[in-house]
């Protein structure tokens, strides 16, 4: 379903990677003891904003791109019981190359 669903505008689909629940020796963390990572895999990019002449600005950020993100923002969602975060390509704070 993620594949199929298209942002509008400069909003970009992304799911958040998990932090691992396991410390390196080997101590497993329960969720509660885990923070959220600011970090995603964008896996679907809209079209780009329009500029204020009328054209399209095509996002900086593409398909299978780490990204960073803001603590705050972005619109959460569910597709096919998978959870995803839709954010504005101006949240997006970094890409990880």
């Amino acid at each position: 379903m993620a594949s199929r669903f298209i942002p509008l505008l400069d909003r970009v689909l992304i799911q958040r990677i998990k932090p691992s629940n396991k410390t390196v020796g080997g101590i497993v963390l329960p969720d509660s003891a885990t923070q959220k990572l600011n970090q995603g895999k964008v896996v679907s990019v809209g079209p780009g904003a329009l500029g204020r002449d009328g054209q399209v600005i095509k996002p900086a950020v593409q398909v299978g791109d780490v990204v960073v993100l803001s603590e705050y923002g972005g619109q959460e969602l569910k597709l096919d019981g998978e959870e995803f975060a839709l954010y504005r390509e101006e949240d997006i704070l970094g890409i990880y190359k």
